[in-house]
């Protein structure tokens, strides 16, 4: 929104003026070893509040991910936001004893005002029984920006 000669600027736009940006990383290692089912990484949770509706989020999804010796298949990112998955996931087909960085760019509209969640979700196309299929802790980072409508 522009501001206009003369106009008078309140505390709470100026805050909204400038974008809010937040950094979370994996803390521990997610293991999908003969499952297929998708699961939160863990640490690569962010929280935020917003104050107005249809603030304006984007997110970077890096997800370090490698697979074992003993299969080969996809490892599977995605971004939940309030519970539900956004569009768009992050893929990548691993061979055997791979281990990779693979990255997605998520944008969406907040609709309401309030706390919202944003997790890094990863699963693998195959169940396989590798000691190895893990999203790996330190490396799997979520990056968020908020900007906020004045």
């Amino acid at each position: 929104m522009p501001v206009w000669a003369g106009q008078i600027i309140t505390a709470g736009q100026l805050n909204r003026m400038q974008p809010s940006t937040h950094l979370a990383t994996a803390d521990t290692n997610l293991v999908r070893n003969n499952t297929t089912a998708a699961a939160d990484i863990p640490g690569a949770t962010v929280t935020v509040v917003t104050t107005v509706a249809n603030a304006v989020y984007t997110v970077t999804g890096t997800f370090d991910v490698q697979i074992g010796a003993t299969g080969a298949g996809n490892m599977v990112g995605y971004l939940h936001v309030d519970g539900s998955a956004d569009a768009g996931v992050a893929a990548k087909r691993m061979d055997q004893v791979t281990r990779d960085t693979i990255a997605q760019l998520w944008r969406g509209t907040l609709a309401t005002a309030g706390s919202h969640t944003f997790k890094l979700v990863g699963q693998t196309s195959v169940a396989t029984a590798s000691a190895g299929n893990i999203f790996t802790s330190g490396s799997t980072k979520l990056a968020l920006t908020i900007s906020e409508p004045v």
